[in-house]
């Protein structure tokens, strides 16, 4: 019989795009009978492949993946859907006496799975709801928008101001609470749910940066433009999908705002700069053993020694 009151043993693996995650976390989840769960936001969507960088069937070499093509690019996916789904997967994998192990880079969303996060009716406010869809109807998206920058320009920075239901959202936090949404989560207790040790890699600036700009050369050449502009040909705009970082950048080249290399350009800035943030956020928010990825020379022995260190401490052979 196993023990109930045991918290689940997961292993999270984090860091910047393009630090080498996904190499990884395939020869960790072999040596512990892992089963990987995507914890990148955008992986979700299907038809999203060469820009989110999703693993093809052949890296996955047989190790099973979950959260990947899930839903159209046109549908929302939010923080509380993916808790939701990650701790499901959690139970079954663990019940097949696997382990469960969260690989991405999407900070905010692999946190509220690991901490006690409550999210769906913590506060409500349902009339204040109703009068900000109507000023939307009246007004416009960015009507609603400017008046979350004015009292959250944190939250108003990292919300698309079409995404009108998480600007809601954000906007009734606020009425209810008086407080941000950082605000508002920050408080909440943070209790780990799981037996979880948190592995991250890191690189040098300058060796990242340049693994950064061959990444959106090589995603280029296997046809990331051709990608964009079938969703761009689809007529899907204003979703939260085409946000993602190397699709709203090619969109404005298809929109003949910029020329190709302008768009590429931005596209590698836009890259550099998220995994600056990626790094950031996860040094203040998560309780991380990093590992340096610089020298590839060494890497195997690297990963060795971050099998090992995850061996000792969830005590798995």
């Amino acid at each position: 019989m196993k023990d109930l009151t045991k918290k689940p043993k997961i292993v999270v693996l984090i860091g910047p795009t393009a630090v080498g995650k996904t190499k990884t976390s395939i020869t960790l989840a072999k040596r512990f009978n892992g089963e990987i769960i995507s914890g990148d936001s955008m992986q979700v969507y299907r038809h999203l492949d060469i820009g989110t960088a999703k693993i093809t069937e052949e890296e996955m070499d047989g190790i099973p993946h979950h959260l990947i093509d899930m839903k159209d690019p046109t549908e929302p996916f939010t923080v509380a859907e993916f808790q939701k789904l990650v701790r499901k997967k959690i139970v079954h994998i663990t019940e097949k006496n696997a382990l469960p192990m969260i690989v991405g880079g999407t900070g905010l969303y692999i946190q509220s799975v690991l901490y006690d996060y409550q999210f769906s009716h913590a506060v409500e406010n349902i009339e204040l709801r109703k009068e900000l869809e109507q000023k939307v109807q009246e007004k416009g998206n960015n009507f609603l928008h400017q008046k979350l920058m004015s009292i959250d320009p944190d939250s108003a920075k990292r919300i698309h101001p079409n995404n009108v239901r998480r600007v809601i959202r954000a906007l009734e936090i606020y009425h209810c609470t008086g407080k941000t949404m950082n605000d508002y989560k920050a408080q909440q207790q943070k209790e780990m749910v799981y037996d979880a040790v948190i592995i991250g890699l890191t690189m040098e600036r300058e060796k990242l940066y340049e693994r950064i700009n061959e990444r959106v050369e090589m995603m280029m050449e296997k046809g990331l433009l051709e990608e964009v502009k079938w969703l761009y040909d689809q007529n899907i705009r204003n979703v939260q999908s085409i946000q993602a970082i190397g699709y709203k950048e090619l969109y404005e080249y298809l929109d003949g705002k910029k020329t190709l290399d302008e768009a590429v350009s931005l596209l590698k800035r836009n890259s550099r700069r998220f995994a600056k943030r990626q790094l950031t956020w996860f040094r203040n928010k998560l309780n991380v053993n990093w590992f340096d990825m610089s020298n590839t020379c060494e890497e195997s022995e690297k990963v060795q020694e971050i099998s090992d260190f995850i061996a000792g401490k969830l005590s798995l052979k």
